[in-house]
């Protein structure tokens, strides 16, 4: 009976050391999204140290690969040693995803006064060409999420931009994919999307922060599987008398 649970726990650990190596590819993959994406729109959030939990889901994921070829060597030699120290490790990459879910909350938290404070200044210092970054971010940005201005269209009326034109008119960014007529001209507000684009910025930038806790809980949860297979297997190993040094005829079996 022991035996078989031996066995059962072996090769529920084998299976999770492959896991191991697919959730790496995932958690690299997550990371490398955050960096793409935050990278559109770092103008409107300027602490770099919300990038922070992508560089240790990044890490995590290399470390992943070398926890799974651990994993499976000592599974399969059955060495109390390699079970050990793959324990360890995956206790301490466990600690680390942790402390990812409590960085990803404590950054998603500030999300909302971060891009507040940054999107003020980029709206600003807007000059509509396409050789300025900032002009460039805002663009894309009211393009991208389907919104104008800070908290409506209205907002550009108190641009440096605006006044300087005097046409009385937004950037063309700001017009309906459906308006084809549409040349920013505050006369036609229905040609313009009403919806601000702070409140957009913040949601988007708090889903990807998300997408980063809830890899770093989904891949805890399964090193906690993996972990608790390989002390079953420990603890069932050092108890079985099948697994103990036999000595016959003075020569160590």
């Amino acid at each position: 009976m022991g035996q078989c649970g031996i066995t059962s726990s072996k090769t529920v650990l084998v299976f999770l050391n492959l896991i191991f190596w697919g959730a790496a590819g995932i958690l690299c993959y997550v990371g490398a999204y955050v960096f793409i994406t935050y990278d559109d729109y770092d103008h409107f959030f300027e602490d770099v140290y919300t990038l922070f939990p992508a560089v240790v889901i990044i890490a995590v994921g290399a470390l992943l690969f070398i926890i799974g070829l651990i994993g499976c060597c000592a599974t399969i030699r059955e060495s109390r040693c390699g079970l050990a120290t793959f324990v360890f490790i995956l206790l301490l990459v466990f600690v680390t995803e942790v402390v990812v879910v409590v960085l990803g909350y404590v950054y998603r938290a500030k999300v909302e006064n971060e891009v507040d404070r940054s999107i003020q200044k980029a709206y600003k210092t807007y000059n509509g060409t396409n050789s300025d970054a900032a002009s460039r971010a805002i663009d894309y940005v009211q393009r991208q999420l389907h919104c104008c201005g800070i908290h409506n269209y209205s907002d550009w009326e108190n641009t440096d931009w605006f006044k300087e034109t005097k046409n009385q008119s937004v950037p063309l960014s700001c017009c309906r994919e459906t308006a084809k007529s549409c040349n920013g001209s505050l006369a036609n507000p229905s040609d313009l999307y009403a919806e601000g684009c702070e409140a957009l910025v913040v949601k988007k930038l708090q889903e990807i922060l998300m997408h980063v806790i809830w890899a770093a809980l989904a891949f805890a949860a399964i090193q906690l599987l993996g972990m608790l297979c390989a002390c079953i297997v420990l603890c069932r190993r050092s108890r079985d008398p099948a697994y103990e040094l036999l000595i016959t005829g003075g020569t160590y079996a």
